[in-house]
């Protein structure tokens, strides 16, 4: 790793040590990334490489104008987004640039089904005062973690491909700060989970209803956040869901949220109401346990293949003896597995382990 990824790693560890917001996330991420590349705002996101759809359940924004950040983000939502992680993830280096002055290099169009006014994407940012954006896509060999974007305010100098060779270096501290966050937060829920939360969102993808419940199932930091960031990740969640139910080769919208920004693992799932996916979408907000919770718990955690497969066999009652023989291992070796698991997420033993997956 670089000296400014050494760099960044740490802001982000420290940042997940105090247990900080998602604002106070975003200006640790701004410090740690300016000497490397200036900016006048950064947005940081996350997800697990299980679950990486495109709806993200981390997001960490500074500097970033609230009417900008909203605009743009339902811009790429409605599937117009030029920079799509699908478009980054064919590049060698996935990292791309968007100017004010021009389109973006691989023009408007979007694999996610969206149709872009030529110049659009243009205009926005004229509109808002933005010279361009730089995004880098985080993967590795297991998968996509998310995404780094940087924005740099009219008048100033443009990003270039300088630029865009050091933020790419930042890729493994990014990845390795993010892993940090969630597994920082708490192994088992600190008491019983809430009711299922209903949310409501309309054709025109905005919220139209939510019942109390949906109320509870808020980030930690939901006092301190802009209305807007539920607004547009609910957004994000119904437009998937059409799109999976027109086309099943879509990923489902399920997202699972970590611990560390909820206080327990939630799943949210958006489906749409009616057979044609044009009226409303329901997003159904609950604790997040078992099967579902394990493909995500495994990324966040390092958990291995074998690993998984023996933390599986404990979830559907298995002893060691017993999974051992299901395995065709020995029970040492499942011991040993155990042990490994133990160690990665800081379980006392398999009840505990039981309870942070059970919700």
């Amino acid at each position: 790793m670089t000296r400014s990824g050494d760099r960044l790693l740490r802001e982000l560890s420290e940042a997940a040590g105090q247990r900080m917001g998602a604002e106070e996330v975003g200006e640790a991420v701004s410090r740690a990334v300016a000497p490397v590349v200036a900016h006048d705002g950064v947005r940081l996101v996350g997800t697990a490489p299980s679950a990486a759809n495109g709806t993200v359940p981390l997001g960490f924004l500074h500097g970033y104008g609230s009417d900008f950040a909203r605009a743009w983000a339902m811009h790429c939502v409605a599937g117009r987004d030029p920079l799509s992680w699908g478009r980054l993830a064919r590049r060698p280096v996935p990292v791309g640039l968007i100017g004010a002055d021009s389109e973006p290099e691989w023009g408007c169009g979007s694999e996610q089904g969206g149709v872009a006014e030529p110049g659009a994407v243009a205009r926005l940012f004229r509109e808002h005062g933005v010279a361009g954006e730089l995004r880098l896509l985080l993967r590795d060999a297991r998968g996509v973690w998310g995404a780094l974007s940087l924005v740099r305010a009219r008048g100033g100098r443009g990003f270039d491909a300088d630029d865009a060779r050091r933020v790419a270096e930042l890729g493994p501290a990014l990845i390795a700060g993010l892993r940090g966050y969630v597994t920082a937060g708490p192994l088992t829920p600190a008491g019983p989970a809430a009711p299922p939360g209903v949310v409501l969102v309309g054709p025109d993808e905005r919220v139209r209803a939510a019942t109390p419940d949906a109320a509870r199932w808020q980030p930690c930091s939901a006092p301190h956040r802009q209305k807007w960031v539920a607004e547009v990740f609910f957004a994000a969640l119904s437009a998937q869901a059409r799109r999976h139910a027109r086309d099943p080769r879509v990923p489902p919208a399920l997202v699972l949220g970590p611990a560390s920004a909820f206080g327990r693992w939630v799943a949210f799932h958006a489906q749409p109401t009616g057979p044609d996916a044009t009226g409303d979408v329901a997003v159904v907000l609950q604790a997040a346990s078992g099967a579902q919770l394990l493909p995500a718990f495994a990324d966040w955690y390092g958990i291995t293949a074998r690993e998984r497969r023996v933390i599986a066999e404990l979830l559907d009652g298995a002893v060691p003896k017993q999974i051992a023989r299901r395995l065709d291992v020995s029970v040492h070796t499942v011991n040993d597995h155990f042990k490994s698991i133990f160690r990665k997420t800081d379980a006392d033993g398999r009840h505990e382990l039981l309870t942070a997956l059970n919700g």
